[in-house]
């Protein structure tokens, strides 16, 4: 693979959004890798994300959401950096990298998006506790869909 083949899957890999790409031929083997803003801190859409969850079932939701909504105002959304599917287990027997409880520091691995064949591992940038687990295994995530929310400490 020569220069220019390279500098053209670059710039293909930054206008997508593949997370990481590797190629092999005779030549040897590229891997890029896409540099991502994983966690964004939020107050009123991560209250309203938060809500939205349980309000199928009647009147009484919002008001049982409304005292919820004060904590809620200094927790940090971890949110998807891509479209894919969203796996809590690095294998079916392994055990669920992150719940709701678990204590995350700045690097863990919280969990997996599938996309296109490639398992890209999605690590915590805030040091806290889970909350909330906001997606269910194997499901699919859209870009910048909500997937944790953390109590920092």
């Amino acid at each position: 693979m020569d220069l220019k083949q390279i500098h053209d899957l670059i710039k293909v890999v930054n206008k997508s959004n593949i997370g990481e790409i590797s190629i092999e031929d005779k030549d040897g083997k590229v891997t890029i890798k896409q540099k991502e803003d994983k966690i964004t801190v939020t107050s009123a859409p991560a209250q309203t994300v938060y809500a939205s969850a349980p309000a199928a079932p009647s009147a009484a939701a919002p008001v049982a959401s409304a005292p919820a909504a004060a904590p809620a105002d200094n927790l940090i959304t971890i949110k998807s950096p891509m479209i894919g599917t969203f796996y809590r287990r690095a294998a079916p027997d392994k055990p669920l990298m992150a719940e709701e409880g678990t204590e995350v520091s700045l690097g863990k691995v919280v969990c997996i998006i599938e996309a296109m064949k490639l398992f890209n591992e999605i690590e915590s940038e805030v040091k806290g506790t889970i909350v909330k687990v906001l997606v269910e295994d194997a499901s699919p995530v859209e870009f910048d869909q909500p997937l944790f929310l953390v109590q920092p400490a």
